[in-house]
Parts: C-alpha cells; structure tokens; sequence
C-alpha cells in the first residue's frame, strides 16, 4: 500500500479510538517515525500532507533535515539521549521527547540556539519497569517536571512513555493509565502540560483511550522496516 493508503488506514484508527471514548481526532497528534526512511519517502510523506516526523538517531537524522529543509517540517527525536549528542538535538530538533535526566535537560537547555523557540520537550518515563529501557522512575518524574519547567530555553511539554510490547504479555493500557495519572498529578501541581506521547502502531487505540494526545507510528505509516515481521510493528 501507498503511503497515502496508509496513512488514511491510520487516521480512521485515530478517529475510531477517540470516538470510542468521547475525544475528537483532533486532539490525536500523529507523528510520523521515520527512522531508516529515506528524505525521498518522506518528502512524498510531506506532500501527502504529514509535517511532523520521529527520529532516534541524531546521525542518521541530520542529513535528512538538511535535505528536507525547505519543507519546514517539525522534527521530533523520539530516541534516547546521550550526553554527547545534546548540541546536535538542541541544534537541529523542534521537540526532544527521551529527556530522563536532569542533566540531559541542563545540556538542552544552555545549547539551545537563541534564534530558536525554545526546545519542546517530553519527560520519558520507564513505566513498566523495565531495566533496558531509558526513563525516569515514575515517584521522580513529578520533581524532574518541575526542574525542567525552570530552565530557560526549554519548554515543558507533558510525559512520554514506551510501555512493554504486547507480545511480551504486558498490557500496555496499564502502563499508558500509570502515564496519564502521572500527568494529571502534574497539571495539578501548577503545571501547564499538554502533551502525552504514547501510542504506536500496534497499540494507539489503548493510548487513546487512556488519553494519549500524540501517538508515535512508524510501520504502519511505512510499511514494515528490512529485517522486521510486519506482524510485529514496534513504532
């Protein structure tokens, strides 16, 4: 299927699983991930109307920027962060959505650019618990909020979140529940937060229902990357 089929399959998903819970489609952002993607799919993406695009690696990502450059398009690493790559995200990206350290903010933040916004940036928190994946504690990601809110150049956005895969036998709304009460408490700690970025092709509905306002979708925008089984998207 073309990319415009798919991204119309897509946007019904969207549109149903809001439906289903009272929300309007609207208010789902869909972000494009376009790791291993081509800057000649994704300029096709971008005349089919898409303008936000995923990325986890800052080197694969930059050529691709600078080749879609004219196309003004919003660019969001979605990876984690590493201490060494914080001037290039800060440099090149419109959102950061895997900062789990206060450090990494701290980085962030000083080498913004001062002709720029201010860098969006998503908490990541490890809501399943899982020792190989990058996020903050859940009991911290209240008192990181709130440092990450004070520092200049950058702007709070809400929490993001990469449950267990469904494969693994995790039920991934429960991680995308903990995600949303985390946020609430947030909000009402004095917060101006509007961003939940959770949701993937294989699990957007449960995100949507439990609030999401972003979901991260890759494969079924794209079809299924080489070397992965297109019954097993993982974005």
């Amino acid at each position: 299927m073309s990319f415009v089929e798919n991204q119309a399959a897509v946007i019904q998903r969207i549109t149903r699983a809001a439906a289903a819970v009272g929300r309007h489609a609207s208010s789902v952002q869909l972000l494009a991930v376009s790791k291993t993607i081509s800057p000649d799919r994704i300029r096709d993406a971008a005349l089919s109307g898409q303008r936000a695009f995923g990325e986890n690696y800052v080197q694969e990502a930059l050529p691709k920027i600078a080749a879609l450059a004219d196309l003004a398009l919003e660019w969001h690493h979605i990876g984690p962060i590493q201490s060494n790559k914080t001037a290039e995200i800060a440099a090149h990206f419109d959102w950061a959505h895997g900062v789990d350290r206060l450090k990494i903010a701290q980085r962030l933040s000083a080498q913004r650019p001062a002709t720029l916004a201010p860098l969006k940036v998503c908490v990541q928190v490890n809501v399943s618990g899982e020792a190989s994946k990058s996020g903050c504690a859940p009991d911290e990601a209240l008192a990181l909020c709130q440092a990450i809110a004070a520092l200049p150049r950058l702007q709070l956005m809400g929490l993001m979140a990469l449950p267990a895969p469904t494969e693994s036998g995790h039920d991934p709304r429960a991680g995308f529940a903990l995600l949303r009460g985390l946020f609430n408490s947030a909000c009402n700690s004095g917060l101006s937060l509007n961003t939940l970025s959770m949701g993937m092709s294989d699990d957007l509905e449960a995100a949507i229902a439990e609030g999401s306002t972003l979901v991260r979708v890759g494969s079924a925008l794209f079809g299924a990357r080489a070397g992965k089984p297109a019954s097993n998207p993982a974005s």
